[in-house]
């Protein structure tokens, strides 16, 4: 899977070296391939199809060389690289050729995604079927038929029609649980391998796919649903002491749940301190999770009226939470002056890339600057051992996306997701309004985003990455999360339900229970695999 078939043809009287780099790979040292005898010699070389591939073809003193080309290969297919001498220049040269046309990946996408379309179609028009199909008539007989039953049965129909008078549950948001089941739905579809797809795996590095994508949706939602709840409770007259427990027992039980999950496996035998990872995804959820409880305890709004007498009741959301505000600023600075100001042994201060032979292989130990440096420093090997980046880039020394530094943009990220649930509480009912606030956030983000990014992957102010959760990470984050949310809080609005949210609802009614149960499954499966 993703590989193809590259061979060499020397029919020059020296021996040649082959190189290659990727594109993906920025600022990459080339890599050796094969090395091809001369008078007619032949070898070849298995390649990736995921990305870009620039080949090198030099001399064997490497002062010369002799042909270089970028070129996408296909999946499955066979290629064939003749280095000979060129008939009009009389110097060496490379004659390329397809020798077996690549597989097309991308079919069994588009029969997926015909087929979706297919039954999204038969959901819409169901009713109308029905309505042409199923006469009057015959739904009056059908309705009529209760008129056979006695009287007794009539009054049981009766008596449990009457109106219940106990006092009827919270009213969940059923947009931030469709959102939170379609999420999980990604997540385990990108944890099964996505297809072998390479964007729906995470990036090497730098760079963004749908992969990256689960971790600040579950963020965000998580940012959402704690205003939500806890302003609820807050109401109900929770005290803030009972609040605090609560916090804290949920927060412990989800650090527990994701150790245990993360560490332990019954092929594994005990528990040894050599491989244990510390840091992890439920760890970090459970922690954000945390401090995003505390700012709306201490500083959350039990009731939240529309002020309009005021210069700044446009931006009433933000200000009358300007507690939360300074905390979140306080603590985006301290990412900032961490990441870009900490001096780092044997590296470059502010160093944000991935080491290896990626930056021309300066910088081979300085795998994610100041953010890999203090988790090596806390947790020493206790922490992943096979980044993204170690393949591409040859790294050597252990990077966790889920480290300490990267939890501070985790929290901010959650406390965007707050603000989203902020615009839904104050402008409740009144769709288009959250519609033109989620616009405007969406557009500064964006805007900020892009200027960060200089609109590239690798050569801006701060580069594309979800392994250091940074700046520009965020930003185009939070826009994307909403604009998942809203369409379902739309249709939410609505008396109907749609296809999305009937399939995706009933995942994130409960998503640690799902996640807990897809963890033992894939362990149970990876048992009778091997």
């Amino acid at each position: 899977m993703d590989q193809a078939l590259l061979t060499f043809q020397n029919q020059l009287s020296q021996e040649v070296l082959v190189f290659y780099t990727t594109d993906f790979c920025y600022k990459c040292v080339y890599q050796h391939l094969v090395t091809v005898k001369p008078n007619n010699g032949t070898d070849s070389a298995v390649i990736s199809t995921k990305f870009t591939l620039t080949v090198q073809v030099e001399s064997q003193t490497r002062n010369d060389t002799f042909c270089r080309w970028s070129q996408t290969y296909g999946e499955g297919g066979l290629y064939t690289v003749w280095i000979h001498m060129s008939e009009a220049y009389g110097d060496p040269s490379c004659t390329y050729a397809v020798d077996k046309t690549p597989n097309n990946v991308y079919l069994p996408l588009l029969v997926a995604a015909l087929f979706m379309v297919i039954i999204a179609l038969l959901y819409i028009g169901a009713p109308f079927i029905y309505s042409r199909c199923c006469t009057s008539k015959c739904v009056k007989t059908i309705c009529c038929q209760g008129s056979r039953y006695s009287m007794d049965h009539v009054g049981e129909q009766a008596f449990e029609a009457e109106p219940d008078t106990t006092d009827p549950k919270p009213r969940r948001l059923c947009s931030l649980d469709t959102f939170r089941g379609f999420a999980l739905t990604v997540m385990v579809f990108v944890n099964y391998g996505g297809g072998g797809y390479w964007f729906f795996q995470h990036a090497p590095w730098n760079g963004l796919t749908v992969a990256d994508l689960v971790m600040p949706w579950f963020v965000f939602i998580i940012g959402t649903s704690v205003v939500f709840a806890l302003r609820s409770m807050q109401r109900r007259g929770v005290s803030r002491l009972q609040l605090l427990r609560k916090i804290t027992w949920r927060t412990a039980v989800l650090m527990m749940l994701g150790f245990c999950f993360l560490n332990y496996s019954p092929r594994d035998g005990p528990l040894s301190l050599s491989w244990l990872r510390f840091p992890g995804v439920l760890q970090r959820l459970g922690f954000t999770y945390f401090v995003l409880s505390l700012l709306q305890t201490f500083w959350g709004q039990k009731e939240i009226p529309l002020r309009t007498n005021h210069w700044w009741s446009p931006v009433q959301d933000v200000v009358l939470y300007w507690q939360q505000w300074l905390i979140i600023i306080l603590l985006e600075t301290l990412w900032l002056c961490i990441t870009l100001l900490m001096p780092v042994p044997n590296c470059p201060t502010g160093y944000l890339g991935a080491g290896g032979v990626g930056d021309n292989g300066l910088y081979p130990n300085c795998t994610g600057g100041a953010a890999g440096y203090i988790d090596r420093w806390m947790f020493g090997d206790n922490m992943y051992r096979y980044p993204t980046c170690k393949e591409m880039y040859q790294t050597t020394q252990p990077f966790d996306p889920e480290g300490v530094l990267g939890t501070i943009n985790s929290i901010v990220m959650g406390f965007l997701g707050m603000q989203a649930g902020k615009i839904i509480i104050f402008y409740k009912g009144r769709s288009l309004h959250i519609l033109c606030r989620f616009l405007v956030w969406a557009v500064i983000l964006g805007i900020s985003a892009a200027i960060l990014t200089k609109c590239t992957q690798d050569g801006g102010f701060i580069p594309v990455n979800k392994n250091l959760w940074d700046e520009f990470y965020l930003r185009i984050c939070w826009p994307l999360s909403p604009g998942l949310l809203l369409p379902v809080q739309l249709g939410d609005a609505q008396s109907g339900e749609s296809l999305g949210v009937a399939l995706s609802k009933p995942m994130g009614n409960c998503t640690l229970g799902n996640h807990c149960l897809l963890s033992v499954q894939e362990e149970v499966l990876s048992q009778n695999i091997n």
